[in-house]
């Protein structure tokens, strides 16, 4: 996996870990420079190409919380991703190995 692909992902999994932490709605952005450097700005209103731009970033991630729902939309250099979360109900009854329902006794 490249880069700006595995830091989309790790920053789903902080999204993920501050939704278990409490965190219940949230917006941010990640910039990071060419030289490494990381800035980290909350609930902007610009849009993130622009951020991106004006920061002089070369990779942009903007991350949202909404509930248990975590969504990252990133872009770099004309390349953009996104990636989301999936609500843990949805996972647990894809996990579950024949679909049926299961009742407590």
């Amino acid at each position: 996996m490249d880069r700006f692909l595995d830091n989309a992902a790790r920053i789903l999994e902080g999204g993920r870990s501050a939704v278990q932490a409490g965190c219940s709605e949230s917006a941010w952005t990640v910039l990071i420079a060419r030289e490494g450097g990381i800035r980290m700005v909350a609930n902007s209103d610009w849009p993130l190409e622009s951020l991106a731009r004006e920061s002089g970033a070369e990779m942009a991630y903007r991350v949202s919380v909404n509930g248990t729902h975590v969504s990252v939309d990133g872009l770099s250099q004309g390349r953009r991703c996104s990636v989301q979360s999936e609500p843990p109900a949805a996972m647990f009854r894809r996990l579950l190995p024949d679909r049926r329902e299961y009742q407590l006794a």
